[in-house]
Order: C-alpha cells, then structure tokens, then sequence
C-alpha cells in the first residue's frame, strides 16, 4: 500500500518541470531556443534596413533619423536600456540571495527604465514623425519603423512580464530555491537590450 501511494504521489514542488538530457532545466531550455528564432528574426529586419540604407541615404531628399534627431537623445535611451540591465542582475543576485527587499527595489527599477524607454521612443517617433519621416515616406522609413518598433513592441511585452512577476513575488513570493521565473525575465530583458545595442550602433553609430 505505501509503495502504492509512493508511486502515486506528486511530483515534489521545484521538479515539475524537470530538467532535459542536456541537464538543463526545461523552461530555460525552452526560452534559450526562442531567443535563438528572436535572433534570426531581428537579423533579417537588420540586414534589409542595411540594404536600403545606402540607397536612401544617396537620395538628394535622403531622410537619415541621426541627422533628424541627433544621437544625443538616442544615446540617452540607449544608457537606460543598458542601467535596466544592470538592475536585472542585481535583481537576480539579490533573490538569490534571499534579499527580498533589494530584489523587490532592483526589478521595480528594471520595470521603470523600460517605462522610461518606451517613453522616450515615443517622444522619437512623434519627432520623426513632425520631421516628415514616416512609414510611407521612404523605403528608409519603414525599414527604420519597422526594425525599431518591433524591437518596442518587445521591451513594452518585457516590462508587462516584468511586472506580472514583480506581482507574483508581493503574492506568492520566491527564495533562494525557487525563482526560475526571475531567471527567464532576465534572459529575455538582456537579449532585448543586447538587440538595442545592435540596433543603435547599425542606425546611430556607423555612417
């Protein structure tokens, strides 16, 4: 009877989701192999941005966002992105430590300089937008559209995981034992961060 409801009984709490052949748990094997469909994704907006970029910027009524903006306001978003990085691994060392207090703080902070980010790509696009670049503008605009604002469109879904864990932690809470949870929100929010940082010097930096 007992190996019966030895058998039986249910999976201990952490074991759920197990971990593959590779000794890798699960889920983060799950997140690693979409962040790798992410990657090529982003790859193929970047190369056709690259491709007309020339093209356009040989026009004599070529429209290049770095001059239309200057790169001192995009810098500034790009430094935010890179301090959000920063507070999610401070987020994560202090769960690991059991530091709820500082954990708590540091994901709050991630969540608000992606707010602060999203804000200010608003800001740029209202700004290019008044400037008379658009998505139908140029093949130049909506390449540019296109590549930044899906790369938006993934911080803003960042932020909104982000703070359904921040909730989840102020409810059922995590510890040193489990916070699967906070390492999957990190790996996305550095790969988001990482794609910015190709973004910006590809659009930004090179002439």
């Amino acid at each position: 009877m007992s190996e019966l409801t030895t058998a039986h009984a249910p999976a201990a709490h952490g074991s759920a989701h197990g971990e593959t052949s590779l000794g890798v748990d699960s889920r983060k094997l799950g997140i690693w192999a979409f962040l790798g469909s992410e990657t090529m994704f982003f790859g193929a907006l970047i190369v056709t941005y690259l491709i007309y970029k020339p093209v356009n910027a040989a026009r004599s009524d070529a429209q290049l966002p770095h001059e239309m903006l200057g790169i001192n306001f995009t810098a500034l978003l790009a430094a935010i992105l890179l301090a959000s990085s920063l507070t999610m691994v401070l987020s994560l060392a202090s769960i690991r430590k059991n530091d709820q207090k500082w954990f708590t703080i540091w994901l709050a902070a991630t969540a608000g300089l992606g707010l602060c980010f999203l804000g200010g790509q608003v800001y740029e696009f209202t700004h290019l937008y008044h400037e008379g670049l658009t998505l139908s503008s140029s093949l130049l605009g909506t390449t540019f559209f296109v590549l930044t604002g899906f790369h938006g469109t993934h911080v803003a879904i960042g932020v909104a995981w982000l703070l359904s864990v921040l909730f989840r932690s102020r409810t059922l809470g995590y510890n040193v034992a489990e916070h699967m949870d906070v390492e999957l929100v990190g790996l996305y929010w550095h790969f988001v961060d990482l794609v910015w940082v190709a973004v910006f010097t590809l659009i930004y930096l090179l002439p």
